[in-house]
C-alpha cells in the first residue's frame, strides 16, 4: 500500500485530502507544519507528501527542502491556494514534482499523486 503524508496547517484540509487518498488505497500519515512534516517523513517514509506552502514554523518551500536533503528522489506535490504562482516556481526549484491550486477538484489531486508515483 503506498504511503502518503499530507502536510497542511488546516485540519480540514487534512481531513479533506485523507478522504481523497484513503480510498484509493493510501496509507495517510498527516503534518500540521513544516517542522513535524521533515520528522513524520524520516519515520514513515511516505512514498509521497502534499505540501502546502503556507505553514507555521517552517513554509513548504523549507520542508520541501529539507526533504529533498533527507531524499533526493522524495516525491512532493504541492497543493496551495491561487495567487501564490511565484512560490510555485520556488517550490519546484525546490524539488517537488507537481503542483495542484485550491480549491481542488479530488481527481485533480489523484492525478498529480499518481503521476509523481509513476
Amino acid at each position: 500500500m503506498p504511503r502518503a503524508l499530507i502536510v497542511d496547517d488546516a485540519a480540514f484540509m487534512r481531513v479533506t485530502l485523507r478522504n481523497v487518498l484513503e480510498p484509493a488505497g493510501y496509507e495517510v500519515e498527516e503534518a500540521e507544519n513544516g517542522e513535524i512534516a521533515i520528522e513524520k517523513y524520516g519515520e514513515f517514509k511516505p512514498d509521497v507528501v502534499t505540501m502546502d506552502i503556507t505553514l507555521p514554523e517552517m513554509d513548504g518551500i523549507q520542508a520541501v527542502r529539507q526533504i529533498m536533503k533527507m531524499n533526493p528522489n522524495a516525491r512532493v506535490v504541492m497543493v496551495s491556494a491561487l495567487g501564490q504562482e511565484t512560490m510555485v516556481k520556488d517550490a519546484i526549484l525546490a524539488g517537488a514534482k507537481d503542483f495542484v491550486v485550491k480549491p481542488f477538484q479530488p481527481d485533480r489531486v489523484l492525478e498529480a499523486v499518481k503521476k509523481v508515483l509513476e
